[in-house]
C-alpha cells in the first residue's frame, strides 16, 4: 500500500485527481490514512491560499496607487469583481477589503476538513466532493439522508476538491456568521500579532450546532495531528509586517 501511495501521490499533487482516489479508502491504518489525507489536501489548500494572497497584494497596491493617481479602467474592473465576490458594497472601503480578502490558517482548514468529512469518508465527500458540509437550495444537490420534515436544503455538489476548498474559504471570508473570525484576524495583523489555527478555531462557534464544543474539538484535532506546522507558510502572508518589526529594532 505504501508503495502504491508513493507512486500515485505525485499525480494528485499536480491536479490529476479531482476527488479522493479509490486507493485512499483502501488504507487500513489510521496513521497512514491521516498522513494521506493531509498530503492530498495540503497542496490544494496552499494553492487557494496563494490565490487569495495575490488578490490581497493587488488590493493593497490599488489603494496605495489611489493616493497618487486615478485608477486605470482595468484596475477598476478588477476591484469591482473582487468587491462583488467578497460582498463589499463600497469599492473604496480599503478596510473592508483587508478584512475579507485574507488567507486562512492552514491548520484550521485541515482540522475542519477532517472533522466535517470524517477524514474523507463521508457520503458527501465520496458523491459530491463536499468536504465542509456546504448546503444549497438549488435543484442540483444531494438530499441528506436525515433531513428533517419540511426542510428543503441539499448538499452542494462540487466538481472537484479544489472547488470545495475554494468555496469554504470564500464562505469564511464573507459570510456574516464569521465576522468575529475576520475581525480578530484583521486586528491581529494590524497589531502585528500572529494569527494561527488556535486563534481562528476559537471563532468558529457558529459553524456547528454544538457551539463552543466545536471550537474545542477543532483545537484537539490541531494538537493531536500537529497541524500548526502547516501554518508556517501562512505566516509568510504577514511578511511585510514582520519585516517592519525587524526594521524597528
Amino acid at each position: 500500500m505504501k508503495l502504491f501511495i508513493a507512486l500515485f501521490l505525485p499525480l494528485i499533487l499536480f491536479g490529476v485527481e479531482k476527488k479522493f482516489p479509490d486507493w485512499y479508502y483502501e488504507i487500513s491504518t489510521s496513521k497512514e490514512k491521516k498522513s494521506a489525507f493531509f498530503k492530498i489536501l495540503v497542496p490544494i489548500v496552499k494553492e487557494n491560499q496563494e490565490r487569495i494572497r495575490k488578490e490581497r497584494f493587488f488590493i493593497k497596491n490599488f489603494f496605495n496607487n489611489l493616493k497618487v493617481e486615478k485608477p486605470q479602467s482595468k484596475d477598476l474592473e478588477k476591484i469591482n469583481k473582487l468587491a462583488k465576490r467578497y460582498r463589499i458594497k463600497n469599492i473604496y472601503d480599503e478596510n473592508s477589503f483587508l478584512k475579507r480578502v485574507c488567507a486562512i490558517p492552514t491548520s484550521l482548514v485541515l482540522a475542519q476538513a477532517a472533522m466535517e468529512s470524517g477524514w474523507g469518508s463521508s457520503r458527501f465527500v465520496k458523491e459530491a466532493n463536499n468536504i465542509f458540509g456546504h448546503w444549497t437550495y438549488s435543484e442540483k444537490g444531494l438530499i441528506p439522508s436525515q433531513r428533517g420534515d419540511g426542510k428543503t436544503h441539499k448538499i452542494r455538489i462540487f466538481d472537484s476538491l479544489e472547488d470545495s476548498v475554494a468555496a469554504y474559504m470564500l464562505n469564511l471570508n464573507r459570510h456574516g456568521a464569521y465576522a468575529e473570525f475576520r475581525n480578530l484576524r484583521y486586528l491581529s495583523i494590524k497589531s502585528k500579532n500572529y494569527f494561527g489555527g488556535f486563534e481562528a478555531a476559537d471563532t468558529m462557534t457558529h459553524y456547528s450546532a454544538i457551539g463552543k464544543e466545536y471550537n474545542t474539538q477543532l483545537k484537539n484535532i490541531i494538537t493531536q495531528n500537529n497541524l500548526l506546522r502547516y501554518d508556517e507558510d501562512h505566516r509568510g502572508h504577514y511578511k511585510d509586517f514582520l519585516l517592519s518589526r525587524i526594521r524597528e529594532r
